[in-house]
């Protein structure tokens, strides 16, 4: 009787014993090379960021990792690949949208986004940023919301970052312009710049060059932080709207069966990848701020983000599919 373990160390001994086999899967993970496949293409932020930490983590893993594009539909197109795949080797890159936004705009996909996929970590954060053709003399946030809705915005196409926030922030100012949707921020950015449209929201590293150079004018950054390489452009929420907050967020996601450990391990080998001072260095001059959260984080935040632009698709009324 003396030594009959007492109900704590068996407990403790059923713990160890549960957990083992999952500790082996994140032990032994990976098995072949791993896939990233990127929703965007290449030169995309989520691209280069892949692309940069690539040797890192193929060293961690000693397994090649290969960086896919397949680019399509909002970032669906890759992520039904991802999502509906069995293979505990294939992994999704690109913005949070495609959980906090997309599942409000398409409807037909044939499978459900937010449970058939699980985000890994956030890479990196972005804004974007709110620029206006100077010939429109509009030089703040105050004289913008006067315009009429005969005026215009260009996004880099319908329900993407740069779309949905200027429909957030004209749900707050009470105005209502006419969108005209482009393949792309670069293009919308050019005909702002052209005049065929007066403003819109861009993100800052494309937007950057043609701001210094004065054919842009800068308004307001989107998020709650100001632009490291706009520092004197206000956020909206210093422009008099606190509160307003339009951050995204470049971020790995995974099949939603893909054991919590090896989620683990593979969140922790890319947030030390993202430490090397060198990528820090590129990814700021690209306006991303290196996040590397815990998945934890990462889905309570892309939640917080889902009933936030959900509010904004109900109103506009969009649907895309």
């Amino acid at each position: 009787m003396k030594n009959r373990p007492s109900p704590l160390r068996w407990l403790l001994l059923v713990a160890v014993l549960l957990a083992t086999p999952h500790l082996a899967v994140a032990q032994s993970w990976p098995t072949k090379p791993v896939r990233l496949v990127a929703s965007f293409p290449p030169g995309t932020p989520g691209d280069v960021i892949a692309r940069l930490i690539q040797p890192a983590l193929q060293s961690a893993w000693g397994q090649p990792v290969i960086v896919e594009n397949k680019p399509g539909a909002g970032g669906n197109l890759a992520a039904g690949e991802v999502a509906q795949s069995r293979d505990e080797h294939t992994l999704l890159v690109g913005p949070d949208t495609v959980l906090t936004i997309n599942p409000h705009l398409y409807k037909r996909l044939g499978f459900d986004l937010r449970t058939s996929l699980k985000p890994v970590t956030y890479f990196a954060s972005f804004n974007q940023v709110l620029v206006c053709n100077p010939a429109t003399e509009i030089a703040s946030l105050q004289k913008f919301s006067q315009l009429p809705a005969s005026r215009t915005y260009a996004s880099g196409g319908a329900g993407t970052p740069s779309h949905m926030t200027m429909e957030m922030l004209q749900s707050t100012l009470g105005t209502k312009l006419t969108h005209v949707p482009y393949r792309g921020p670069g293009p919308a950015a050019l005909d702002i710049m052209g005049g065929n449209v007066d403003c819109g929201f861009i993100v800052a590293s494309v937007v950057l060059p043609h701001i210094q150079s004065g054919r842009l004018r800068a308004i307001a950054v989107s998020g709650k932080e100001r632009s490291g390489l706009l520092p004197t452009v206000p956020t909206v929420a210093e422009s008099g709207h606190a509160g307003f907050d339009a951050t995204f967020f470049e971020t790995l996601m995974a099949p939603a069966g893909l054991p919590a450990p090896v989620v683990e391990k593979i969140q922790r080998d890319v947030r030390a990848a993202l430490q090397a001072t060198s990528i820090r260095s590129r990814l700021a001059e690209m306006d991303l701020r290196v996040e590397g959260n815990s998945s934890q984080d990462a889905l309570a935040r892309s939640r917080e983000d889902f009933a936030k632009w959900g509010t904004i698709a109900q109103k506009t009324k969009l649907q895309l599919d």
